[in-house]
């Protein structure tokens, strides 16, 4: 199901939208929805993995020192 959504957009990006658009022989409308789509997909991922890491946090889960030192050898990154 569909519904209509109401956006104010700068005309700069409505004029990039267009050029786009004719382009690739798209419309601007399946652009703009593919944008979003893409946008919320990759913003939803990351939320989650945050809120995932902030549970593990929550619960002590954290890289041991031997973890740290390991990758610290494959790497060769000094954070100290």
């Amino acid at each position: 199901m569909n519904t209509t959504l109401s956006l104010r957009i700068p005309k700069k990006t409505v004029e990039q939208l267009g050029q786009l658009a004719k382009a690739t022989g798209k419309s601007r409308n399946f652009i703009a929805i593919q944008a979003m789509q893409d946008f919320i997909e990759r913003e939803a991922w990351q939320v989650a993995e945050i809120m995932e890491a902030i549970k593990e946090a929550d619960a002590g889960d954290f890289a041991s020192d031997e973890e740290i030192a390991a990758l610290d050898s494959k790497w060769g990154y000094r954070a100290d």
